[in-house]
């Protein structure tokens, strides 16, 4: 994958990292774990003015960011109440989504600065903003803060390991798996518990 990360960060410069960055809010299989301290080592060996690096990586976390706000948004809670309440719907419940809600009404600042900051959960934590109807302007400080913070931390790490940028997706790599594993798992189990809820709700004999 460095490879072609490569060669788009040295064709475009820093408005090629923010375009990556952007393209990784949206296709999370695109590690910033990459990204980032590849570009702290392009802009130590004087290939990238450091200066524009983190404001372009800022930038694209910051528009890819508001995609998936607009789609959540566009889905909106009352339209998502409505689904959960179809038989085929086994994603969630209703009594899910209005206990999500509540959550996100007392928490959700904390979920969207935080969420900035781990792996895969960072690309996807602007969805359940948007449905929760999460104001723009505070939506758009949350990210920044937490996105500017990730991007500083690993252009900072790609800058200081020099050669040795690589070595932070190696050991920071895996933590992606097990947030995804582990997301993975909350919606096997919400499935299963969908679907027990709606067979124990229709009458036998």
């Amino acid at each position: 994958m460095a490879d072609w990360v490569f060669s788009i960060v040295d064709r475009l410069g820093a408005a090629g990292v923010g375009l990556l960055i952007l393209l990784e809010n949206v296709v999370p299989p695109i590690p910033s774990e990459v990204i980032l301290p590849l570009a702290g080592f392009r802009a130590r060996s004087g290939a990238l003015n450091v200066l524009a690096v983190w404001p372009a990586a800022t930038a694209g976390s910051v528009l890819g960011a508001l995609l998936l706000y607009g789609l959540g948004t566009w889905l909106g809670y009352e339209r998502l109440h409505r689904l959960a309440g179809h038989r085929w719907f086994v994603f969630v419940s209703q009594k899910d989504l209005d206990r999500g809600e509540r959550v996100f009404e007392r928490h959700g600042g904390k979920v969207v600065l935080l969420g900035r900051c781990v792996p895969f959960l960072r690309s996807v934590v602007s969805i359940p903003a948007g449905i929760a109807g999460m104001p723009l302007s505070r939506f758009l400080v949350l990210t920044t803060i937490g996105s500017g913070v990730w991007n500083a931390a690993f252009i900072a790490l790609g800058w200081a390991l020099g050669n040795n940028w690589d070595q932070v997706e190696r050991y920071l790599g895996p933590i992606s798996y097990v947030v995804l594993g582990l997301l993975a798992v909350g919606l096997v189990v919400l499935i299963v518990r969908r679907v027990r809820s709606r067979s124990d709700s229709v009458p036998h004999g």
